[in-house]
């Protein structure tokens, strides 16, 4: 058998965590500083460059189309300690909260940002922008996590679509960092429980498929966002105390239902709860995800997304460390798409 060439040898420093049951792989080390003035620049960067690393890393036998893969980059605004895209099955979104609440877990859990006791704000650049990021820390751990990223908005109210073999569905499209279906369940007589999920994820591959080549609504801010990859099914919200708590279920890819009831769509129901005049300012909403895993989410008060009224939220979340590894990657490996892979990864000195 003839030597391995050290030269083809690529390796990865990473962290896995789950935050509400989703899994992200955060991406620490071993990818060269990406060209770019803002971090949105380098995402762009690396979808025209560098896709085999996403291609990659959320596909057997080193990945799962179901988790997120989220790579530390350079941040370009002065007060960002550090930058971060998000990489998914459907692509690149802009902003996640799920994604967040694990990247800065991860950056302080690691040392890559100095950890500090009780209460820590750290300010990562996403492609969306700077997100304030809350923190409640203890014995080198991070306990709680609360994260504010770009305003949410609705997009387009009042929509109907004709799905094929489920008939008439009235749904809104709202920003909140990608654009998203919000529909109501029980009109399509969904309990949004776990043995639901198949039936869940069925239904929204028909009705994205449906939609899709008829949305052409875009963000006032970025040209190139991938048009409506998500669904959110909503169970009315009741009243607890100061604010809400309602059952939630996401859809981000064929055959795929988040185990998290995720932090952009309950920022999304929050924002279309404000714009109805069902939620008022400081109150929170508890997201419940067909896996009885939750968020908190908070309306933080109106805001303005160009000349759109939109509404600031934060959510709430915790993320649990999964394995801490180095991941080796053999260029000459049959199993491995070199496309556009060695572009990015750093190679050995």
């Amino acid at each position: 058998m003839p030597d391995k060439k050290p030269s083809r040898m690529r390796s990865l420093q990473m962290m896995d965590l789950q935050c509400g049951g989703d899994v992200s792989r955060i991406v620490l080390s071993g990818v060269e500083a990406l060209p770019g003035d803002t971090v949105h620049a380098q995402q762009r960067y690396l979808e025209d460059n560098g896709d085999g690393l996403r291609r990659l890393l959320l596909s057997e036998p080193y990945g799962d189309p179901a988790m997120s893969v989220n790579l530390i980059v350079r941040a370009c605004e002065p007060k960002a300690q550090a930058g971060y895209i998000i990489m998914e099955a459907m692509g690149y979104p802009m902003y996640s909260g799920s994604n967040t609440i694990c990247t800065a877990t991860a950056l302080l859990q690691s040392g890559h940002i100095p950890i500090e006791e009780n209460e820590q704000t750290v300010f990562l650049e996403s492609p969306a922008g700077v997100a304030r990021v809350q923190t409640r820390c203890s014995d080198g751990f991070v306990q709680m996590v609360t994260t504010q990223g770009e305003a949410a908005y609705l997009a387009v109210p009042d929509l109907k679509a004709d799905v094929p073999r489920y008939g008439k569905v009235r749904y809104d499209v709202v920003w909140s960092g990608g654009f998203y279906a919000m529909i109501d369940a029980e009109a399509l007589e969904f309990e949004l429980v776990r043995d639901e999920e198949p039936a869940l994820a069925a239904f929204a591959d028909a009705f994205v498929k449906t939609v899709r080549p008829e949305f052409i609504e875009n963000h006032p801010e970025f040209d190139d966002v991938t048009p409506l990859p998500f669904v959110h099914f909503m169970r009315d919200a009741h009243a607890v105390d100061d604010g809400f708590r309602g059952r939630s279920a996401t859809y981000v890819h064929p055959g795929v239902i988040c185990r998290s009831p995720t932090g952009t769509g309950t920022s999304a129901r929050i924002a279309l709860m404000a714009e109805r005049g069902e939620i008022k300012q400081n109150q929170w909403l508890e997201t419940m995800s067909p896996r009885d895993s939750s968020f908190t989410g908070t309306l933080l008060g109106e805001a303005t997304v160009e000349n759109r009224r939109g509404w600031d939220t934060q959510i709430t979340g915790r993320a649990w460390t999964l394995t801490r590894s180095r991941v080796e990657i053999e260029l000459d490996d049959p199993l491995v798409d070199t496309t556009d892979l060695e572009n990015v990864l750093t190679a050995p000195d």
